[in-house]
């Protein structure tokens, strides 16, 4: 069968009219070699391999490889993977509605969406889940659990749940899951309207056009932030319509760039603008990627919006799906996007790779481009804000609170003592309260290392190799006694940050997503950077004008 290929593949390329090179000639004889080659050895591992193979796990794996050593965005999803598929492109999928986590041994539920099966079956944070239908779900991974709570609409499944050492069971029936691109929007500032928008599946324009016009009407703002942190994108087309709310109709928002010629795209503003006035500051972080940089990238290469953060992950590349046999889908890299001015800001290289990695060119090599008013902007290496807000790094308590699900554990605690709170907006631990937390923590294991005690194993490992440890063996062990009786005075240095992860938490128990998104707001230090810049003109309209430099004249 496989040796028939070539002779398939240049018949039907006779047939279309196409004049083969002997390369090409070449390249389609490697591939039906390699293909036979390939089925031969998958043959000769299902008869002779010493244990029993599982062919469909073989393949999957064969497949996966193949794929990885290309691009990670370059994916295959078998049927079996489906609704993982449906939630890239719709936002869509057949399931309980619950993000979920590991814990230990076990997957508990991290949080219900409102409105959704394990909602309305009371199912709480915290809860863990012990079987699937009689299936135990003990040892199972999130992925293993994820996909046995998944599945078509309106099928229903039973789970024996453990609540605070308290065992029942819940039938819920499954329901078509569909995610909020826009969680939350609101005024948040005298006439500053705000819009988180987290995803870009085929509502997602739809749901910022409808919030738009709500907090016009209803709040009659006249300034606006879109907020595009830690959105990983979605669909190229959603982005061109947002931007298309901004721009006037006939502007080009990005082209695409493909091998073939059918990819040799521009996607421009087809219809009548919402808005060209209106001033705006797109808020982008690492996590802002592919479809959140075609928009924060298209508005900053014109000029239109203020892009206020961190530099964005570096996503240039474009994916289209294809349908293969038994409703399987590929989903492939076909495509490089460039926005306006004409840069791409892929970061990695993944057609030139050393040693298997892809590369990362330097800036001193980037290629500069130019917004709409001249302003100098670099391809590569994501975008750029136009304002750069840093933040501190996590502390080293913090992070191991996190990871070892102190803060997600005494949120279920303060939940199950708590009847309700406050609005999220509002809501703050008091200081009696964080004291309450970190008595919960005596005795659970947090432990971290700080940069002090790394600094202070590589001056040990130095003074051994120098030959000096044994006379300042003494010190040493002092300064590690010293340091690891930090962990108290940690809770008290880092209180502010913690406290402010704790009340998040907390508020999610209650008010979920949208509470989230509402409760960090003011305490957002890029939000109220936002926030400034639009209420001083002058420095926003600063930003978007481009001022040459002076030269220096001779004396």
């Amino acid at each position: 069968m496989f040796k028939k290929v070539r002779f398939i593949i240049l018949g039907i390329a006779l047939a279309g009219g196409v004049v083969l090179t002997s390369a090409v000639s070449d390249n389609y004889f490697e591939i039906s070699k390699n293909l036979d080659i390939f089925t031969n050895v998958y043959k000769q591992l299902n008869i002779y391999y010493v244990e029993d193979t599982k062919p469909g796990e073989l393949m999957k794996t064969s497949i996966d490889a193949m794929l990885r050593s290309l691009d990670p965005y370059t994916v295959y999803y078998p049927e079996s993977d489906i609704e993982d598929y449906r939630f890239l492109t719709t936002g869509q999928y057949g399931g309980i509605g619950s993000l979920i986590r590991k814990k230990g041994e076990h997957i508990v539920i991290a949080e219900p969406y409102e409105g959704f099966p394990a909602y309305k079956a009371d199912l709480h944070a915290g809860d863990i889940i012990l079987s699937i239908d009689g299936k135990d779900a003990v040892g199972k991974s999130t992925n293993e659990i994820s996909q046995m709570l998944k599945g078509q609409a309106k099928t229903k499944l039973v789970l024996s749940i453990d609540r605070n050492g308290e065992t029942f069971e819940k039938e819920l029936e499954r329901e078509t899951i569909k995610i909020k691109d826009v969680p939350y929007f609101g005024e948040i500032a005298p006439r500053v309207g705000y819009i988180k928008l987290n995803g870009f599946t085929e509502t997602a324009s739809k749901e910022l056009s409808a919030a738009y016009k709500s907090l016009k009407s209803d709040e009659q703002i006249d300034k606006l932030i879109i907020d595009l942190r830690g959105n990983g994108g979605g669909l190229l087309n959603e982005a061109v319509n947002i931007v298309n709310f901004f721009v006037e109709r006939g502007q080009e928002v990005v082209h695409t760039k493909g091998k073939l010629k059918e990819w040799d795209r521009s996607h421009k503003a087809l219809n009548a603008p919402m808005d060209l006035e209106i001033p705006m500051v797109v808020l982008i972080d690492g996590g802002s990627a592919s479809a959140s940089e075609i928009v924060s990238g298209a508005l900053q290469d014109l000029d239109r919006a203020v892009i206020v953060g961190e530099r964005s992950f570096g996503k240039g590349l474009v994916q289209q799906t294809k349908p293969l046999s038994y409703n399987s889908q590929l989903k492939v890299t076909v495509a490089k996007y460039y926005i306006p001015s004409g840069r791409c800001i892929q970061e990695l290289d993944y057609g030139n790779k050393k040693n298997g990695k892809a590369q990362v060119v330097a800036d001193s090599l980037l290629k500069p481009f130019y917004t709409k008013n001249k302003r100098p902007v670099l391809e590569g290496h994501g975008i750029r804000p136009d304002v750069q807000v840093d933040l501190p790094e996590g502390a080293h308590v913090t992070i191991s609170l996190i990871q070892n699900n102190h803060i997600f554990d005494y949120a279920t605690k303060y939940f199950y003592s708590h009847d309700s709170i406050i609005n999220p907006k509002e809501f703050r631990l008091t200081d009696a309260e964080y004291e309450d937390f970190i008595k919960f923590l005596d005795g659970k294991d947090y432990d971290y290392e700080t940069n002090s005690q790394k600094l202070l194993s590589r001056l040990k490992k130095a003074s051994k190799e120098e030959k000096y440890y044994e006379k300042l063996e003494d010190s040493f062990t002092a300064m590690d006694q010293k340091l690891a009786n930090n962990k108290r005075n940690d809770l008290d240095l880092h209180k502010e940050e913690i406290k402010s992860i704790l009340e998040n938490e907390i508020v999610s128990r209650y008010y979920f997503q949208s509470g989230r998104v509402e409760n960090q707001l003011a305490k957002d230090k890029r939000l109220l950077k936002a926030v400034e810049l639009l209420n001083d003109s002058k420095e926003y309209n600063s930003i978007l004008t481009f001022v040459p430099k002076k030269k220096m004249g001779k004396n």
